[in-house]
């Protein structure tokens, strides 16, 4: 795996990991907000633009992630955070390792396996793939995805550099992730956010997550789509990072 980083290491670390299909652009504007203060990481998940090896599973990127800051960073950093596939794979590392992060920013992450959606997904980027690499279908499809338009060419190039291996592997696997039983124990404190206007399965996913630990509550933003709190709102985003983080301050 692949890493982006920011800002100088002698500071305390953050790790986002990126939605699926994008890639470490999804957090370079709050990430360059962030830099004064922590060291950033921003892993490029396998299988997307700029990655070194195929997607498998949402548990092995997890586990390579855990291996690179078990030998970079002491097996622990202040916080990760994770968007959507970036927050399954969030999700799965407090499973496997529950003290490794203080605290833990999960967005828009689903929960709740579709196995309709999931056996659709073959047959369908099989027959549809090479219409990625179509610009004027790429452009309806970014407009789907309420993503700001100064990131289109971000978005255009590196979803043509996905494989369609990779692309069905990765989307098979985010409409078949649940919740593990071990991310109960986790030690991190967690906060979860999803945008008012998802779909329900994500607004459900939400109440999952938030309701298997004590006193934490789904945090709804108004007028928000899907990922669209760290994609086209970096600086709230940053705020709330910064917000996060003081409380280890405060606790001292």
């Amino acid at each position: 795996m692949k890493y982006r980083e920011f800002g100088a290491d002698q500071q305390q670390t953050i790790v986002l990991l990126h939605g699926g299909g994008l890639s470490w652009w999804n957090y370079r504007e709050a990430a360059k907000m962030l830099r004064k203060d922590y060291h950033v990481v921003l892993p490029i998940l396998d299988g997307h633009a700029g990655s070194d090896r195929p997607f498998t599973s949402i548990e092995d990127n997890a586990a390579e992630i855990l291996s690179f800051l078990d030998k970079h960073y002491a097996g622990s950093v202040l916080l990760i955070g994770g968007l959507s596939l970036g927050g399954q794979i969030l999700l799965e590392m407090l499973s496997q390792r529950k003290d490794i992060c203080s605290f833990a920013l999960v967005e828009s992450a689903m929960v709740i396996p579709s196995k309709l959606t999931n056996a659709m997904i073959g047959p369908a980027f099989s027959g549809s793939y090479n219409l990625i690499k179509n610009r004027s279908f790429s452009e309806l499809q970014f407009r789907s995805l309420h993503m700001k338009p100064e990131l289109f060419e971000d978005y255009y190039r590196d979803t043509c550099l996905i494989t369609r291996q990779d692309l069905i592997a990765f989307m098979k696997a985010n409409t078949s992730y649940e919740l593990k039983d071990t991310f109960s124990r986790t030690s991190a404190e967690v906060h979860v956010f999803a945008g008012a206007k998802e779909n329900r399965g994500i607004r459900r996913s939400a109440e999952l997550i938030a309701g298997s630990l004590p006193s934490c509550e789904p945090q709804y933003l108004p007028g928000c789509y899907h990922g669209e709190f760290s994609i086209n709102h970096p600086d709230q985003y940053a705020a709330a990072v910064r917000q996060i983080c003081s409380r280890k301050t405060e606790s001292v």
